[in-house]
């Protein structure tokens, strides 16, 4: 005989309690003890006062993102994460910062702020302290797909995409990575085929952060003609063109990643950059851009600690503050010396970059040792948080999730240590030793 449950009758509604599809508490009535995120905690992880090595300007640039990342997107993320949407209601607000196209030089026309690369840094890690996935946002539409038109763009092409650009009235996402080709983007596969008058792009991209509602896609392929890798701007909307989001990602879920599919789409010859003719020429583009992304897991690693040092003051167990045992004092003092060791090698790298000193291997080592800190201490601080460290609501599981790409791309912590490697060694390990039946000893 088989016993049958009416609560396990998924079809019988009225087997459900009358509570059922309440919706939930907010987490302020839910859990009273500790303010969430929405209340973004004050910054406390300046503890060897970095700011006194920044200028003026550099101080000024992060108190106006700080201010408004706090009002305007920390109210906002943990919803926006949970649907896996994008916030452009914000944008307006962002745009105002004007720190888009932060390094590329003030020159009329073309609407860019010409901060120094510390600047730009300091503005992007209070950017990914608040919330990570709008540090990705402008990462690819700044530091990538807008470096690369001021790096290698025509000036016709500066003057006619980088001031909408610079303002964020435009959008704009950069098209690298393929299904087949993410480490070893340089045998990428999409083909640029001439034609008279332009060219014709054939191929898939993947992981294409701002893909899905971008206005300009920059879309690196391989001249049929040359073998070599060149670089094209394609408009919205192009006949040939789909851009179509991903679904089901743990990390990064505010930032749109798309799927690029190119069937035959056509790109005016006016819309070739011409300073990409090999693959080498990114490399002036992804040197700068693993330097912010460093700086994007030193900002997630500072709102980690300010969310955890806010946290252990309100919450109480066994009748005191979390903040009063001694274990929790520990790894809070591993998390800001973390912080504080992150902080000033990325300052280092972005000194070594003014003075025209950084090397490929300088950028990789920081870009890859500093996501490594920072995973440490953001999972420190999931501990700390205990069941609350897997809500979104108190910032840290998201940025324990959000890391864990950041981690990945613009290199991964392997790749990025090969790059180091060869630069100290003077030889180059990416590829494994030929096959042979023969022994190497």
């Amino acid at each position: 005989m088989t016993l049958h449950s009416k609560f396990q009758d998924e079809t019988d509604k009225s087997a459900k309690p009358s509570y059922f599809n309440l919706p939930p508490l907010d987490v302020s009535v839910a859990f009273p003890q500790a303010t969430p995120a929405s209340t973004f905690p004050p910054c406390a992880s300046d503890y060897y006062q970095f700011d006194d090595l920044l200028s003026l300007e550099e101080q000024a640039i992060r108190k106006k993102v700080r201010e408004c990342m706090e009002k305007e997107v920390a109210p906002v993320m943990a919803e926006y994460w949970e649907k896996a949407e994008f916030p452009f209601q914000v944008v307006p607000k962002l745009g105002a910062l004007h720190i888009a196209g932060g390094t590329i030089k003030v020159i009329p026309g073309y609407g860019c702020p010409g901060l120094s690369l510390t600047g730009s840094a300091i503005a992007i890690a209070e950017v990914a302290r608040v919330d990570a996935s709008i540090s990705t946002f402008f990462l690819v539409h700044s530091s990538l797909a807008m470096l690369t038109i001021a790096l290698c763009g025509s000036e016709e092409q500066k003057q006619k995409y980088l001031p909408s650009l610079a303002q964020l009235k435009t959008i704009a996402c950069w098209a690298l990575t393929e299904p087949d080709y993410g480490s070893d983007a340089n045998s990428l596969k999409t083909i640029a085929t001439k034609v008279e008058g332009g060219w014709i792009l054939e191929g898939q991209k993947r992981w294409i952060g701002n893909s899905t509602f971008a206005d300009v896609l920059v879309i690196f392929s391989r001249n049929s003609t040359t073998n070599q890798i060149n670089g094209y701007i394609v408009k919205k909307d192009s006949p040939g063109l789909t851009a179509t989001k991903m679904a089901n990602k743990i990390g990064l879920r505010i930032v749109q990643n798309g799927d690029i599919l190119l069937k035959k789409v056509f790109v005016p010859d006016e819309d070739r950059l011409p300073g990409v003719n090999s693959f080498q020429d990114t490399s002036k583009v992804l040197a700068v851009s693993r330097v912010i992304v460093a700086w994007q897991s030193v900002g997630i690693s500072m709102g980690v600690y300010d969310m955890c040092h806010r946290y252990l003051k309100e919450r109480k167990q066994f009748g005191a503050p979390l903040a009063a045992f001694q274990i929790n004092q520990q790894k809070l003092a591993r998390m800001l010396g973390n912080v504080q060791a992150m902080t000033l090698v990325g300052w280092r790298l972005c000194k070594l970059y003014e003075k025209g000193k950084m090397t490929p291997g300088h950028a990789s080592l920081g870009k890859s040792w500093i996501s490594l800190k920072a995973r440490e201490t953001v999972a420190l601080g999931r501990e700390l948080l205990g069941g609350n460290g897997i809500l979104a609501d108190f910032l840290v599981a998201k940025a324990f999730c959000d890391l864990e790409p950041i981690y990945t791309f613009e290199g991964t912590y392997d790749i990025n240590s090969l790059v180091t490697g060869r630069e100290i060694t003077g030889f180059a390990s990416f590829k494994p030793a030929p096959m042979s039946q023969r022994s190497r000893l």
